[in-house]
């Protein structure tokens, strides 16, 4: 069989993996998103960056059971490349929920948003990535639906607006670290999870109690833990595994940027499972309107982004020094991080 005809079949394999992929990362986010607003609203559980903490722990022992059983092969990844990453991922977590305290809610949104551009030009400039004027207009109007959508009131003051870029910065840079590292060092998502998470969880759960402590004048270890409220919090964590594992995969088939506007679905789905799950007051013209902008706005992008010249690189990637033999054994153990939307 020729290599033309077997063309078609691998785009559409490929196309299959990405979409379950892409499905996995819209359940599992959506669902860790409801199942903390239960936790956080219903049970007063606020403790945010130690239960992310607790995440990757779960994270860590998913990873550390996998590779046990043998499911996982044993891969190399700089200590220091581990390192730079866990700086930009704690930086991210921290940043955020800073910002949100310090912001309004409508500017805390804004600073969200603003990680699209931002991923932009870190993709512009580290790796030459062009955008044609399509998909370039189709970012803004992803943009501009989800501010509809989102941003009500907004007020701003010089602390917050440090912290809201130290937050947008470092998550930019972290969502855009995890594709570099899959692509230069051939390395799949189980494995990036397995050198990352354990430090990211050793991290947030030293300093996750006094930063929520902080956030909320409240102690971690003085609430009051029920069956109830236990459940709903190791429920988290299974999720999370699912939702930091689904978050490396398709960063690393597609990319960062492409990551950030699709994902915001998820930023509809939530204000739609919200007014169905926790009262339907916040539901108005303005926020339909919104949806139903950022809903073409991604369509658009999907659409703009796939034709020849909607967004490629400027030149080829670097040949790897990694010998043949080697370098398609360890692209066999990956997620395939070169398919990129």
């Amino acid at each position: 069989m020729s290599s033309d005809s077997k063309s078609p079949i691998k785009t559409e394999g490929k196309a299959v993996i990405d979409s379950a992929a892409w499905m996995f990362n819209i359940v599992t986010s959506v669902g860790i998103i409801m199942v903390n607003k239960v936790l956080m609203m219903k049970y007063g559980f606020t403790f945010a960056t130690t239960l992310t903490g607790l995440h990757f722990m779960a994270t860590t022992m998913m990873t550390a059971s996998l590779r046990w059983l043998g499911y996982i092969q044993s891969s190399h990844l700089p200590f220091s490349e581990v390192m730079k990453f866990v700086v930009f991922a704690s930086f991210s977590i921290v940043g955020m929920n800073v910002s949100l305290m310090w912001n309004s809610v409508g500017f805390y949104q804004i600073a969200k948003l603003s990680m699209i551009p931002v991923t932009c030009v870190l993709e512009i400039v580290l790796d030459k990535i062009r955008y044609s004027r399509d998909t370039k207009l189709s970012i803004g109007l992803v943009l501009l639906g989800v501010g509809v959508c989102t941003v009500t009131d907004v007020s701003v003051n010089a602390r917050g607006f440090i912290a809201a870029s130290v937050a947008v910065w470092s998550s930019s840079l972290q969502q855009y670290y995890v594709h570099h590292l899959q692509q230069k060092y051939s390395i799949g998502s189980f494995n990036l999870l397995g050198h990352t998470a354990p430090v990211q969880a050793l991290f947030l759960l030293i300093v996750g109690p006094f930063l929520d402590c902080l956030l909320t004048n409240k102690r971690v270890d003085a609430y009051n833990y029920t069956w109830t409220s236990l459940f709903f919090i190791a429920l988290s964590c299974i999720i999370a595994i699912g939702t930091n594992l689904s978050q490396f995969i398709c960063i690393g088939r597609f990319s960062a940027v492409t990551f950030q506007v699709l994902g915001h679905m998820k930023t509809v789905l939530v204000l739609i499972l919200g007014f169905l799950f926790f009262g339907k007051e916040g539901l108005n013209l303005q926020v339909v309107m919104g949806m139903t902008i950022a809903i073409l706005g991604m369509i658009w992008y999907g659409n703009a982004s796939s034709k020849p010249g909607g967004k490629e690189r400027r030149n080829p990637p670097p040949i790897s020094n990694a010998k043949p033999d080697e370098e398609n054994n360890r692209l066999l153990e990956t997620d395939d991080p070169n398919g990129k939307v």
